[in-house]
């Protein structure tokens, strides 16, 4: 087996040198930004769904001891008396939106939906699953422009004042069970408790 032939490249720093001392720190500079790169490539971003736990403490549901038609009636009132506006009734289904704009040019969305289902065989109970979408829009200004023949010139564009306005989606999101939940909750009872007493 022939040897193998080593070749050696003559490398000289004279680190006394200013520019062989510029030029180092120049090179670790490069190394490091090249390390730190290599280091933010590796990490792996968790999916969304990895965050769903499927808790059962956590649910978007409660039991009513009271019919399908009743628990329905009672989320009916309870969206209709916070201002939600109603795009969806059935007998065990409703569909609710709710606008807000907490900015000048920031136009939030929710929209809430109610399924009611009996539980098990009993008539008098059934369980309400609940869940509020929050859509986020945001508000994108167009610039109109008049198109103007010039003889010599050809076509000029030239931009008016006016702008057509429009609401672009940016977000959109689940709202996650908790508080929010909890106080349509209650109120659906408070409403349930009423509607018994008129009975």
């Amino acid at each position: 087996m022939p040897d193998r032939a080593t070749y050696t490249l003559p490398v000289s720093l004279n680190f006394r040198s200013p520019s062989s001392r510029s030029s180092f720190r120049a090179l670790a500079a490069i190394l490091l930004l090249g390390l730190l790169a290599s280091c933010g490539s590796t990490r792996s971003s968790v999916a969304v769904y990895q965050n769903e736990g499927f808790e059962a403490n956590e649910t978007f549901s409660r039991l009513f001891d009271a019919d399908v038609d009743a628990t329905c009636e009672a989320a009916r009132r309870a969206l209709l008396s916070q201002g939600y506006v109603l795009s969806t009734l059935k007998r065990d289904f409703i569909s609710a939106s709710k606008n807000f704009q907490p900015e000048g040019e920031v136009h939030v969305q929710i929209v809430f939906n109610v399924v009611c289902a009996p539980e098990g065989g009993q008539e008098h109970v059934s369980t309400a699953y609940v869940n509020a979408i929050q859509d986020r829009y945001a508000l994108k200004k167009s610039p109109n422009s008049a198109t103007v023949g010039v003889a010599a010139l050809g076509s000029l564009s030239i931009p008016l004042a006016a702008s057509d306005d429009s609401l672009v989606k940016v977000a959109s999101e689940t709202i996650p069970a908790g508080p929010f939940y909890d106080r349509f909750f209650a109120l659906m009872q408070r409403n349930l408790a009423q509607q018994a007493g008129e009975r």
